[in-house]
């Protein structure tokens, strides 16, 4: 069962950077990353693509062409209906604001983690550009799976 968690506590003294933490409001980062509007056409391709979204390992998404999709964490089929852009965008920026114990990973965070592979020390697994088009078509994913 998927539920969400009350966040007041769990947002008051974290933050990933000032440009981050500065638009944060309640379970939401409600203003674009970059200042740019995302591309859909380019977030569809990152969540399918298993070596740099890495999405579907965990989640299934509406796409066909992908076979093997995980089921370890909520549809993504419906997610532009369940959540707002700016609860999307904190989701994929640093879940474990709002469900510390979650395994998704923070797709911006770069301090702070632990078990890291040498490679990704220091480097965000996503670049802001990058979730604002995953966050651009997540949002056009409207029905129900």
């Amino acid at each position: 069962m998927w539920f969400r968690l009350p966040v007041a506590a769990a947002l008051a003294c974290c933050t990933i950077g000032t440009h981050v933490s500065a638009q944060e409001r309640g379970d939401a980062i409600p203003a674009s990353l970059t200042g740019l509007p995302g591309d859909p056409a380019r977030g569809r391709r990152i969540v399918a693509d298993r070596t740099r979204g890495l999405c579907l390992l965990c989640h299934s998404a509406p796409i066909p062409e992908e076979r093997f999709q995980g089921d370890l964490a909520p549809p993504l089929a419906g997610a532009g209906t369940r959540w707002s852009e700016g609860q999307l965008r904190l989701r994929v920026v640093d879940p474990r604001r709002l469900n510390p114990d979650t395994i998704m990973p923070s797709y911006l965070r770069r301090d702070g983690l632990t078990r890291v592979a040498p490679a990704w020390r220091g480097r965000p697994i996503l670049e802001p550009q990058e979730i604002e088009d995953v966050v651009a078509y997540l949002a056009t994913l409207r029905e129900q799976p």
